[in-house]
C-alpha cells in the first residue's frame, strides 16, 4: 500500500492566506528536510480567532501574523507540541496579544534526552492544560483536543466541527511520513494514535507542514501499513544474522532504507529505534551487549544493538 503523498503547495512566505472557510494560514520561512517549506501557523475565526501552533522564534513571522491580526483580537493560542518549530514564538505572541495558551503540557523527558528532529521547546509551559476532548471556544468557532501521543507525548490535533476538520500538527501530514524519536516519542503510541483517527469523520486534515489531506482515512491506513511494514523489515534484516550477533538502528537504517536522503540517516536511526523499543515491548527482540554487535566498530561500540527473540528467530 503506497502512501498518497501529496507535495503540491501554493503560498506566499509572509502573507496570511485563506484556505478554506474560518481558516487562514500563515507560513513561516524555516522550510528544512523535517519542516518542509516552513511551518504553517493557523488562524481560525475572524474579529475573534484562535492562533494554532505560532511557530518558530522568527521575529520575521511573529511580526508578519500580528500585523495580519492588528484589527482582530487574538483570543487563544494553541499548540499541537512543543518542538521548536512549533511553540517558541507562544510567547511573544502572548505578550504582545496578551491572550493565554493551551497545550497538552510541558515537553515529556528530560533535558538531556534526545529530542527529535526539531529540538524540545523545553521553556513553554501552558496557561491552560487542554485534555483528550476538552473545547475551546470562540464568537464563530469551537475546536475539540484530541490527543494523540507519538510523535511526542504531549501532541494533540485539534478538530473544528463546523468544517469537519482536523489540526493534524505533526501527527500525519501529506508530504511526508512523521520522525518517532525515542524517548518521549513512542511508536506504539503513535500507531495507536493513528487507529485513534481512523475512528473519526473528519474529512479534511491540515498539518502545520505542507498541504491539506483530503482522504484522510486513505492516509491513516497507508501510515499504518507503512509502520507495520517497516517493523516486519527490520524483522527480517535481523533474521539474516547468524547466531546472538545484534544490530545497532543505524546498520539498520542501511539495511532497510532505499535511497535515503544522508541528512535524514540520523532522524530515520530514531525511527528505527523507535521500532525496536516497540518490538522489545512485544517481546519479538531483545537487546545485546555491545561485544556481540555484528561489525561493529568504535563509532558504534555504545549503541544499543538487538536482535531476534526465541518466537521470532527461525527454527
Amino acid at each position: 500500500m503506497d502512501i498518497p503523498y501529496r507535495r503540491e503547495l501554493s503560498f506566499e512566505y509572509g502573507r496570511l492566506e485563506p484556505v478554506a472557510p474560518q481558516i487562514r494560514r500563515l507560513i513561516a520561512r524555516n522550510p528544512g528536510p523535517f519542516t518542509f517549506k516552513g511551518t504553517g501557523t493557523y488562524v481560525v475565526g475572524h474579529g475573534d480567532v484562535a492562533v494554532i501552533d505560532p511557530g518558530p522564534l522568527d521575529q520575521a513571522h511573529i511580526d508578519a501574523l500580528l500585523q495580519a491580526l492588528a484589527h482582530e483580537t487574538v483570543t487563544h493560542i494553541l499548540v499541537t507540541h512543543t518542538h521548536l518549530d512549533h511553540s517558541p514564538a507562544a510567547a511573544p505572541l502572548k505578550q504582545a496579544t496578551g491572550a493565554p495558551t493551551y497545550a497538552y503540557g510541558p515537553h515529556g523527558g528530560a533535558r538531556q534526552d534526545a529530542t527529535g528532529e526539531a529540538g524540545a521547546d523545553w521553556d513553554f509551559l501552558p496557561d491552560h492544560v487542554l485534555h483528550d476532548g476538552d473545547s475551546v471556544s470562540g464568537s464563530d468557532w469551537i475546536l475539540q483536543a484530541v490527543h494523540t501521543p507519538g510523535h511526542t507525548s504531549n501532541h494533540l490535533c485539534f478538530a473544528f466541527p463546523q468544517q469537519q476538520t482536523l489540526f493534524s500538527g505533526d501527527h500525519v501530514m501529506a508530504w511526508s511520513t512523521t520522525v518517532i524519536s525515542p524517548p518521549d516519542g513512542n511508536m506504539g503510541d503513535y500507531v495507536k494514535s493513528l487507529r485513534k483517527l481512523q475512528q473519526r469523520n473528519e474529512q479534511r486534515y491540515w498539518p502545520t507542514h505542507g498541504p491539506a489531506i483530503e482522504h484522510p482515512q486513505s492516509h491513516l491506513a497507508a501510515f499504518i501499513h507503512h509502520r507495520l511494514e517497516r517493523e516486519q523489515a527490520i524483522i527480517d534484516a535481523l533474521t539474516a544474522q547468524t547466531g546472538n550477533a545484534g544490530l545497532t538502528p543505524l546498520q539498520l537504517v542501511a539495511l532497510v532504507y532505499r535511497d535515503l536522503d544522508p541528512r535524514l540517516v540520523a532522524a530515520a536511526a530514531r525511527s528505527v529505534q523507535a521500532h525496536l523499543l516497540h518490538l522489545l515491548q512485544q517481546g519479538r527482540v531483545l537487546p545485546v551487549v555491545a561485544a556481540e554487535v555484528a561489525g561493529s566498530n568504535a563509532a558504534e561500540s555504545n549503541a544499543q544493538a538487538y536482535r531476534l527473540s526465541s518466537q521470532d528467530a527461525s527454527p
